[in-house]
């Protein structure tokens, strides 16, 4: 275990590092832009380091200035949070050859899952379900392209192999308009990801977005910790999530972790990791491998008592997991609100000052955010400011604890988007459990859209 951990990211996420490291007896260093000097992190990270101005480019992704700060304060290994650099494999090669630990899988199985069409061939190996389509890049002739389109059955989805996150992706209902949306998503991958390649898969019309949390070390070991349900989410970007997810069996949730346990192992994968899956009729179908910290890994946390990120790190720096499969529980269920900086039905940014916040507290209620009174939010990163969570014994009892918790958060200053969630969690559908990926947004175009939060 290294005793000192650089940390290459900012806001709640680079936070919870922070804590876990304190917790662990681990100092920390924080980099961050010159927008983010006053942030929290920054204030409770043991050392901190100004790689750049705002631009993102030019301070959170710079390869060079995150390594040189390692190097320069001794940290032993760079924990790179979610998004900007925590899934790229040539920064995660750049740590490696620079002899720092990557704290996340090695990076040639961050490139393989990386590329779609890879992980895909990856995941039919090891016997995970996927979505019918394609076997690779679609080929360059247009009447083979047109004949697996057709053994696949309309409608389907030209993806992006390369994508991620929603991008790179069309929809196609007949075959009349097959080959134009082949051309179009290619050239958008090409310049969007710097890589043309594009695959076929069917189009599923009303699936569920659940995934599978899973951790793994380098010794072969792995295991996985229950599924989430993503499922509330606009745009192809998360709102609410909640664990585990209605209506899925024992057996189905084990059946599915042990084949993402599988996968881990024949792939080497090494860290915290998430296999994303479309669900409909009972089928799983896989998405993508997310080979970083997610979002939305407290709600897991709160339902199997095992802290994600402090295990992540250690096996990140070369220890054995601390649990086996059958060390886990599933007990409660749990609910994840994300707090943006936003207006709550448009979705329009409100960075700002804030000049006041209270946060919900109590049993089984966990608020992740790097907020304070006197805290300006920044124009130019994401609109995230924190993660409201709840757990209690049911989905019922959880759902209710929600509810009040919703009530007692106070954001001032900015527009925020907690009356969107205070209106899903009164909304009778989403009460029962089970809502579609497409559920949102036809809800939004169903109510008053000009709402504005308290």
């Amino acid at each position: 275990m290294f005793n000192k951990i650089l940390i290459a990211n900012r806001g709640e996420i680079a936070l919870r590092i922070v804590r876990a490291c304190q917790q662990m007896g681990i100092q920390s260093v924080v980099v961050h832009s010159d927008a983010d000097r006053d942030s929290l992190p920054v204030k409770l990270a043991d050392e901190s380091v100004c790689i750049g101005p705002a631009k993102a480019s030019a301070s959170y992704l710079n390869h060079d200035a995150i390594i040189s700060a390692a190097e320069i304060t001794g940290a032993g290994a760079i924990h790179p949070g979610y998004g900007f650099l925590s899934e790229n494999a040539d920064f995660a090669e750049r740590v490696e050859r620079a002899g720092l630990i990557f704290i996340g899988p090695p990076s040639d199985c961050i490139r393989k899952m990386g590329d779609k069409v890879a992980a895909k061939q990856t995941m039919i190996a090891a016997g995970v379900p996927v979505v019918p389509g394609s076997k690779g890049a679609l080929p360059d002739d247009d009447d083979e392209i047109e004949r697996i389109a057709d053994q696949v059955g309309y409608p389907v989805i030209i993806k992006a192999a390369g994508g991620g996150g929603g991008r790179g992706m069309r929809v196609v209902e007949d075959r009349a308009k097959l080959l134009s949306a082949v051309t179009m998503t290619k050239n958008e991958a090409n310049t969007a990801f710097g890589n043309p390649v594009v695959y076929l898969e069917r189009y599923l019309k009303k699936p569920r977005h659940i995934e599978i949390q899973v951790l793994a070390d380098r010794f072969g070991n792995a295991i996985h910790l229950g599924e989430r349900d993503c499922s509330m989410q606009r745009r192809h970007q998360k709102v609410i999530e909640e664990a585990p997810a209605p209506d899925i069996t024992k057996e189905q949730r084990e059946q599915i972790g042990q084949a993402c346990v599988t996968a881990c192992q024949q792939m080497g994968y090494v860290g915290a990791g998430t296999f994303e899956f479309l669900y409909e009729d009972g089928e799983f179908f896989f998405i993508e491998v997310n080979t970083r910290i997610q979002v939305e890994h407290p709600i897991t946390e709160l339902i199997t008592g095992i802290d994600i990120v402090r295990e992540q790190i250690r096996v990140g720096t070369g220890e054995v997991l601390s649990y086996q499969q059958s060390d886990i529980e599933l007990i409660g269920h749990a609910f994840e609100c994300r707090i943006n900086a936003e207006h709550p039905f448009t979705s329009l940014p409100s960075p700002g000052v804030v000049s006041a916040c209270h946060f919900p507290a109590g049993f089984g209620v966990r608020m992740d955010t790097h907020l304070y009174a006197g805290y300006r939010i920044p124009t130019s990163y994401d609109s995230l400011i924190g993660k409201l969570c709840i757990h209690d014994h049911s989905r019922d009892a959880a759902l209710k604890k929600m509810q009040a918790a919703l009530n007692e958060l106070s954001i001032d200053g900015i527009q925020h988007n907690k009356a969107l969630h205070q209106a899903l969690f009164a909304d009778e559908n989403f009460g029962q459990g089970g809502t579609s990926i497409h559920y949102l947004s036809h809800w939004l175009e169903n109510h008053d859209n000009h709402t504005t939060a308290k």
